[in-house]
Formats: structure tokens, C-alpha cells, sequence
């Protein structure tokens, strides 16, 4: 009876690891539902809610100058060393190098370019959308305050909203945007959220951003995320295009096979009827091995000589069969 093999974890991690013969048909992706609506729309309110908050220097800008005063920078020194490294998760260069990489291979993996593509389209919505805000409010942070208490708005400054934040939230966030099932997707929600989160306190911790700076970086980068969908047109058509002008190059630069060489025949040489025949020599000597004058025969042609008699060397002990043997004399006792 045949018995298939249980495949353990790890062969279905290495299954999962190997391309995928053609494009998936049905990739899965995100539509802008009414649902989808309803959250851009609530955290656009949310977004211009904030931001009319520290323009008015209300509550918020004083709960602002409150956490800036209590400096936890002071308060816990020794986490200090592993909130510098971990601020890092939200910076563009190195988290776009990570996932690009990670992306990189769903691409070729899939088939696809649309999770590079994805990532393209939302980090360019991110430097547009986060930028412009940034440069347009000019507050200054922490570290810069002119007056006490109020919300350093146009005086030149470029941290409102958060950029490691929102940055947090738009690169990891991708990751979940492009999972392959919902599970992956709640999981990936949840993980991009809570490192998102970490990332701008641990700039509120530093100093280098106010608090609200950081509610509002992880808002703008929520709408970024919500506001995909309405990308997914054009992903597609620049995939299509990519792929297309892909397919043209190589066909331009294709070369054509070459025909194959036809084959030489040489004709036999006439052999010389007043020249004696000469015998055929063995491969040994055609590979240059010495041997003694005189004619050899090849080793088909030469006749099997059998032994005559044993080959066993002569014993004095050793009597033939058929033939009894004398008794050994016995040693006296």
C-alpha cells in the first residue's frame, strides 16, 4: 500500500519559499469599500481636528509643554541607549532598504510588481502629503521653543507632523496592506501599529518632537495606508506597462540563434596498393606507451592460454584430495 509522506513545518516553509510557476489569477486586492470610506473620512476629521487643536493652543498644546517639562529623557536614563536604536524602525532610508528587500522577493516569487509598486505609490503620497504639511505649518520642536506655552507654529520649523511616525506607520504597515490572507493581515495590522506607536514615543522621549506631533504623524500615515485603494488603478496600468516595455526590450535585444556548422566530411585517403599493409596498433601505444620490437596482435585477436596445473604454490603439508593422508607423528608425553 502507498503512503504519502506528513509534510512538517519546515517542508511547507520551503514550499512557500520557491516560485510560483506563473502569476497568481486572483491576487487580493484591497477595494475602497464603504467601510474603507468611513475610517478615511474619520481620520481625515480626527487629522484637521489636531491640527485646529494646536492652532488654537488648546488643551493639547498644554499637555504638550507638560510632557516636554517632565523630560523622560531624565526620568529614565537607562533605557536611553536601546531608545536610540530603536528609533531607527522608523526612518525612511534604513525600514524602505528592509521592506523593498522583502518585497522584492514577493515580486519575483508572484510574478508581480505590485507590491514594489505599492510601495513606490505610498511612500511618494508620504513625502508629498507629510512634507507639505511639515514645511507649511513650520513648528518648531522642543528643543527649539521660543515662548513658553504657546504652539510655535510658522516660525520655521519641520516636525509637525512626525515623520518617523508617520514613516512607521506607512512602511509597516505596507506589509499588511499587501499580506496574502486576512490572518497575516490582522497580525501585521496589529504589529505595524504597536511599532508605530513605540517609535513616536520614543521621539516624545527624546525630546526632538511634541506630543501631538506624534498623534498626528500616525494619522497622516493611516490615511496613506486607507487611501491606496484609490492607487490600485494605477499600479495596475503601470505594471502592465513595465511588463510590456520589459517584453519589447528583450525582444530587441534578443540575439537570433545562429545557424549550426555544417559538418566536414573528409573523403578517405586512397590507400597506396605497392605499400605493404601495415598491422593495426593498440590503443595502448597510440597513447604513447613503450612497447618491446617486434609484431603484437591486439588483445581480441590474441588466443586465451590456459594454466596448466594449479596456481597454488606448492605446500609441504598439502596433499592432494583422493589421497590419504599419513597420521602426524605425535609428540611423546
Amino acid at each position: 500500500m502507498r503512503t504519502e509522506r506528513n509534510l512538517t513545518r519546515l517542508d511547507r516553509v520551503f514550499a512557500r519559499l520557491d516560485r510560483e510557476p506563473e502569476r497568481p489569477v486572483h491576487l487580493d486586492v484591497p477595494k475602497m469599500s464603504r467601510h474603507r470610506i468611513a475610517l478615511f473620512s474619520g481620520s481625515l476629521a480626527f487629522y484637521v481636528a489636531i491640527v485646529w487643536a494646536v492652532v488654537i493652543t488648546s488643551w493639547l498644546v498644554r499637555l504638550d509643554w507638560q510632557v516636554m517639562f517632565f523630560r523622560p529623557y531624565q526620568q529614565w536614563p537607562e533605557i536611553h541607549a536601546f531608545v536610540d536604536y530603536y528609533v531607527v524602525l522608523g526612518q525612511r532610508g534604513p525600514t524602505a532598504v528592509m521592506v523593498a528587500a522583502w518585497l522584492g522577493w514577493r515580486s519575483w516569487r508572484q510574478h508581480t510588481l505590485r507590491p514594489l509598486l505599492a510601495l513606490g505609490a505610498s511612500l511618494l503620497l508620504l513625502n508629498i502629503t507629510v512634507g507639505a504639511a511639515k514645511y507649511g505649518m513650520g513648528r518648531l520642536g522642543p528643543h527649539y521653543a521660543t515662548t513658553v506655552g504657546s504652539n510655535e507654529m510658522w516660525a520655521g520649523g519641520d516636525i509637525f507632523p512626525s515623520g518617523h511616525t508617520a514613516n512607521a506607520v506607512v512602511t509597516w504597515g505596507i506589509l499588511a496592506y499587501l499580506a496574502s490572507t486576512p490572518r497575516a493581515r490582522r497580525w501585521l495590522s496589529a504589529v505595524s501599529a504597536v511599532t508605530s506607536l513605540g517609535v513616536g514615543m520614543s521621539t516624545v522621549y527624546l525630546g526632538t518632537h511634541w506630543l501631538s506631533d506624534v498623534v498626528l504623524g500616525w494619522v497622516a500615515g493611516l490615511l496613506i495606508l486607507l487611501a491606496l485603494p484609490w492607487c490600485e488603478p494605477l499600479i495596475a496600468r503601470c505594471e502592465a506597462w513595465l511588463l510590456g516595455l520589459r517584453d519589447r526590450w528583450s525582444a530587441r535585444s534578443g540575439r537570433p540563434a545562429t545557424a549550426a556548422a555544417t559538418p566536414v566530411v573528409l573523403a578517405p585517403a586512397v590507400a597506396d596498393q605497392d605499400a605493404p599493409a601495415r598491422e593495426p596498433v593498440s590503443a595502448a601505444r597510440s597513447r604513447g606507451v613503450h612497447l618491446a620490437p617486434g609484431p603484437h596482435t591486439s588483445r581480441s585477436e590474441r588466443t586465451p592460454v590456459t594454466p596448466v596445473g594449479s596456481r597454488r604454490p606448492p605446500h609441504p603439508e598439502r596433499h592432494p584430495r583422493g589421497t590419504a593422508s599419513t597420521a602426524r607423528p605425535t609428540s611423546g608425553n
